[in-house]
This record gives structure tokens, C-alpha cells and sequence, in this order.
């Protein structure tokens, strides 16, 4: 389905000339380059392993937005041609959605700071996101951007919790879900990159301390409200979960889960994963393309409206303890555009050069809610905050101190 996103501002210099998505023609990749074909000055390249999928996704991409300059490129990131071949296109940004990024290293976004070329990738694999940093200094010395990370998670998770928490003194609890629709359009990566993970353990940081738990497990079920309603939420390992405890002092609990909407696939991950804590399966990831066929088939059933939840609590600077729930809310089938936002945006931004903080980091408070909701609106993505006060205002000292511990 074609969906007309707003025009976004056009670039001051000529600095942006070529763009190259890869994983152009793939289910985050084809959803970005039908937005940046507003820029109709630019060339796009359409970057794959495979020439013939690329070539359709230019065709069209071409009769849906009449842009004249979209190129077909075949590109194979673990070829000995990759470099090469990435060089000869004079590359200005590179925006990385072929994952899953479980599997990679920092080749790709070595290779674009090789090539003077900005990069971006909608990674949610905690250690690529978490460690990305370790090419800022080459970063910077080029005076480049390379942001990993801009996708729902950390890039629209940071921006939602980074405004919210100017409400706080104390903030105490960072809590985030998000549940898609069964009938919306899923890709084999995301797929292969939850399984890889699916009943293994991984670090996450409960009551002032980091505890073990196990991907797709500690179900629970919350309600969204709207028309999203109740959904089933299960243990995601996200980059998140590493990064805010450290961003935001004196937090206590960071929780990231996610869910299915038909409760049997739910489940059956469930039982996925206690398999794979038993260490009676080792990794299901090998068995995605199967599973995958499988989830296929109840495609049927459910709804195409997905949604997302950040709740934050902690102490008000009216030294109240208060709860503020974020929820976002996707019909239609269009969920699957919210994970393209964040590098779209900075795609934007670089293309209108609005940015001049160089270097390498995780997509961080990278961009204001504003920007997002001038490009969600339009196509009928709406969000709602509700705030609460759960208790009578406390007292200076509590508030400074929340745990009551002694510091004499």
C-alpha cells in the first residue's frame, strides 16, 4: 500500500548527493526509500545481494512517486567486492536495514567511514547498538555520522522517555512494550533475530540490581487500551536495557517486552523458550526460515493494529510519586513503519544539514518527538499520555532520598 508522507525540508547545500539503503527492496528498506524518494534530486540506490529484487523495488518505487533517480545496486556486504563496489557509487549516507544484526560486525559502518559516507542502521541487537561507539573517534576525525540503533528502539524509546522524564525529580522505573498486530507485515530478520535470543539469558537491571533473566519468557499481559486492547508481553533482550540505567542516574528497573498478538504463537515462543533454557534446543534462529513459513499460515486471524507503551515512574518535582503512560498507537497495517522514523529522520536532518554533532553512538535522544510526529501524523499514527498522581507529595528528604538510606 502507498502512503503519502509529508515533505520533509530540502537540503541547504549540495553536500547530499547519493544515498544508498541496504536492504533497499526488504520490509524497513522498501518502507524508507519510498519516503526519501520526496527528495527527487537525489539519487537512490537500491542496494541488495540480489540484483533482480532490487531492480523491481526501482521499478516500483519509480511509477509510485515518479522519482527519476533510483538505481538498482547490488551489493553483498560480506563480498570482496563490497568496498569496492561501495566506493565507486561516492556514497554520502548509507542506511543499514539488512540485519539481522545479531550476526554482524562493524565492517559495514568501517567501510562507510572509509568512504567518507554517513551511516545509519536500524540495529536492535544490544552488543552492536551498545558498542558502536568504539568507531567515534573515526568517526569524528571525518566529521561523520554513524548512529546505530534508529529504529523503535533505542531512537524512538530515548526521545519518548527523554521528554517525559523532564517531568521528574526522581525518576524510579522505566517500563516499555510493544506489541504489533498478527496481520501486520513482518520481516525474516526481526524473526531470526528474536529467536536467536529466544530462552537464552542476558543482564537486565531490576531493583537497583542486574539480574539474569531469559528472552521470551516472564509472560505477562497488559492493556494498551484503545483499540489495541489486552496483549501478551514476554522478555526482549533490546540495547535499552543496557543503556538507560546507565544514562539515568538513580533509576531502579528498566523493563523491555514485547509480544504476539495471537496468544497460541505466543505461547507456543513460550514453550520455545523453556526448550532452549533446558538446553534441550541450543538456538531456534537456524530454524527461522521454517517458522517463519509457519507463522505464515494464521496471518488470517488477528488485526493489523499494533501499539507501543512507555511508563515511567518516579517522584515529581511537587514531590509526588507519579506514573506516566506514553502509548502509541498503529492501525491499518502501518506499524511497520514506525521502526523507519528514526533514520528517516536523520536521514532528513543530515540532507538538510541540521546536524554537526558528529560521531559514533547509539541513536540517543537524536531527535525530538516534534520530528516524529510530523512524519507519524499523516499517516494515522497517534499517541496519548496520561499522567497520574499516586500519592500525597512527600517530603524534600524522602524524595532526595527515595530508599530512606543513611548518608550520614
Amino acid at each position: 500500500m502507498h502512503y503519502q508522507f509529508p515533505r520533509g525540508v530540502e537540503s541547504l547545500s549540495d553536500n547530499i548527493r547519493n544515498l544508498v539503503i541496504l536492504g533497499g527492496y526488504g520490509n524497513f528498506g522498501k518502507r524508507i526509500a519510498q519516503h526519501l524518494c520526496q527528495h527527487k534530486t537525489k539519487t537512490i540506490y537500491i542496494a541488495g545481494r540480489n540484483q533482480a529484487k532490487a531492480e523491481a523495488a526501482c521499478a516500483s518505487l519509480s511509477e509510485l512517486t515518479d522519482h527519476q533517480k533510483l538505481i538498482p545496486l547490488k551489493l553483498n556486504t560480506e563480498g570482496l567486492d563490497f568496498m569496492s563496489s561501495l566506493k565507486a557509487v561516492s556514497p554520502d549516507i548509507l542506511i543499514h536495514t539488512a540485519g539481522p544484526f545479531q550476526r554482524q560486525h562493524y565492517h559495514v559502518p568501517q567501510a562507510c567511514i572509509d568512504a567518507d559516507c554517513h551511516y545509519i542502521d536500524l540495529a536492535d541487537d544490544r552488543r552492536f547498538v551498545c558498542d558502536i561507539g568504539q568507531l567515534n573517534q573515526q568517526a569524528k576525525d571525518k566529521n561523520l555520522l554513524v548512529v546505530s540503533g534508529a529504529s523503535s528502539v533505542p531512537g524512538l524509546s530515548s526521545t519518548v522517555i527523554s521528554q517525559l522524564a523532564l517531568e521528574y525529580k526522581s525518576l524510579e522505573t522505566i517500563d516499555i512494550a510493544i506489541a504489533p498486530g498478527n496481520k501486520a507485515e513482518r520481516g525474516m530478520a526481526t524473526l531470526t533475530g528474536i529467536l536467536s535470543y529466544t530462552g537464552h539469558p542476558f543482564a537486565s537491571f531490576i531493583d537497583g540490581q542486574w539480574q539474569t533473566i531469559y528472552g521470551w519468557m516472564s509472560s505477562r499481559q497488559i492493556d494498551f487500551g484503545e483499540s489495541v486492547g489486552k496483549r501478551w508481553l514476554a522478555n526482549v533482550d533490546v540495547p535499552d536495557l543496557e543503556l538507560f540505567p546507565g544514562f539515568y542516574a538513580g533509576i531502579k528497573t528498566v523493563r523491555f517486552q514485547a509480544g504476539l498478538e495471537l496468544a497460541l504463537l505466543h505461547r507456543t515462543m513460550e514453550m520455545m523458550a523453556w526448550l532452549a533454557k533446558k538446553k534441550w534446543v541450543k538456538n531456534w534462529a537456524p530454524l527461522a526460515p521454517l517458522i517463519f513459513k509457519i507463522s505464515q499460515g494464521f496471518n488470517f486471524f488477528g488485526s493489523d493494529i499494533g501499539g507501543m507503551r512507555v511508563q515511567l515512574d518516579g517522584i515529581n518535582h511537587n514531590n509526588q510519586q507519579q506514573q506516566t503512560q506514553w502509548t502509541l498507537i498503529a492501525e491499518n497495517g502501518i506499524g511497520p513503519f514506525i521502526p523507519t522514523f528514526p533514520s528517516i529522520i536523520l536521514a532528513n536532518k543530515l540532507i538538510a544539514g541540521d546536524i554537526t554533532d558528529y560521531g559514533a553512538k547509539p541513536c540517543l535522544n537524536l531527535f525530538s518527538l516534534t520530528e516524529f510526529d510530523f512524519i507519524a501524523g499523516p499517516l494515522g499514527i497517534y499517541n496519548k499520555t496520561i499522567r497520574e498522581n499516586i500519592t500525597q507529595p512527600v517530603s524534600p528528604l524522602t524524595a532526595a532520598n527515595p530508599t530512606g538510606a543513611n548518608r550520614g
